[in-house]
């Protein structure tokens, strides 16, 4: 009977921790001030937020000169892209951030994807954020660019697209994932 108490107390300690976790809430749009790189964001963000000064300098100039592979936004239609999850890492401190992101933004609503599909998540220097959801991610360079279907990571975009354009780069993970799909249907 002690042995029975015991482990339902243990069962019981750990839901509520677990509990305790998952409502903690999420804060959303962070900014900090620091001494070398003056303001920074920091964790969930907002696309709103990098309309705002001083991100707003480099983001709409990279936003608005960008021009669009139009034959690959076509394969990504195609492939249905809106229908999959983004998470994407970026730094308001990096020089590849400043030009992949807004370019990233620029494909999305060409895209007309859906805001409620993308997750954006700025970290630090030391590629940092409040949360810990690098760790998660495995994320050891900026920006990063994380494909999702159902909830399963199919690829990603690390800090530069190897095509040299990210829509390209969305194409071939499409591809990939559509091999992937075509086995399992017909495992191969």
């Amino acid at each position: 009977m002690k042995k029975f108490i015991t482990n339902t107390l243990a069962v019981s300690a750990l839901f509520l921790a677990t509990q305790q976790l998952s409502a903690q809430k999420v804060v959303v749009n962070r900014e900090v001030e620091t001494t070398n790189d003056g303001k920074m964001l920091l964790g969930n963000q907002l696309r709103s937020q990098f309309s705002r000064e001083p991100y707003a300098d480099w983001y709409t100039k990279e936003y608005s000169e960008y021009t669009l592979d139009q034959k690959a936004i076509g394969e990504l239609r195609k492939a249905k892209f809106t229908s999959y999850d983004l998470v994407v890492f970026m730094g308001t401190w990096c020089e590849d951030s400043h030009r992949d992101f807004p370019r990233l933004m620029r494909i999305l609503d060409e895209l007309k994807y859906p805001e409620s599909k993308l997750t954006i998540i700025a970290v630090n220097r030391k590629k940092e954020s409040p949360s810990g959801e690098e760790g998660l991610y495995n994320i050891q360079k900026v920006p990063t660019i994380i494909v999702k279907r159902y909830n399963k990571e199919i690829g990603r975009i690390i800090e530069m697209p190897k095509s040299g354009y990210i829509e390209r780069d969305l194409v071939e993970i499409m591809k990939k994932d559509d091999s992937s799909v075509i086995k399992e249907i017909f495992k191969l």
